[in-house]
């Protein structure tokens, strides 16, 4: 009976449309404000909002009425902006 062939794999070659470019290796890392500015707009938020509830919507503004809700959310999301540059 003859022997089958061995079949030799190939190496494999990502396409050069994939490969990461050499400047993506020169980014300069993110700057030390930016983690802590972004874990500072999350504390302020939660406790803008924290501060809302407890206290029957009379604090922090009350002539803001729901406006509140906004800032505190708007500040988490603002953070959450600021560590999708972090590198």
């Amino acid at each position: 009976m003859p022997k089958s062939q061995v079949r030799k794999k190939k190496v494999y070659t990502p396409p050069t449309d994939v490969r990461p470019t050499a400047t993506a290796a020169r980014q300069k890392p993110s700057p030390i404000w930016l983690p802590i500015a972004a874990v500072t707009l999350i504390v302020v938020g939660i406790g803008w909002l924290v501060v809302y509830y407890l206290s029957e919507t009379a604090y922090p503004v009350a002539s803001w009425q729901y406006w509140n809700l906004a800032v505190g959310f708007g500040a988490m999301v603002a953070s959450l902006i600021l560590l999708s540059r972090w590198r």
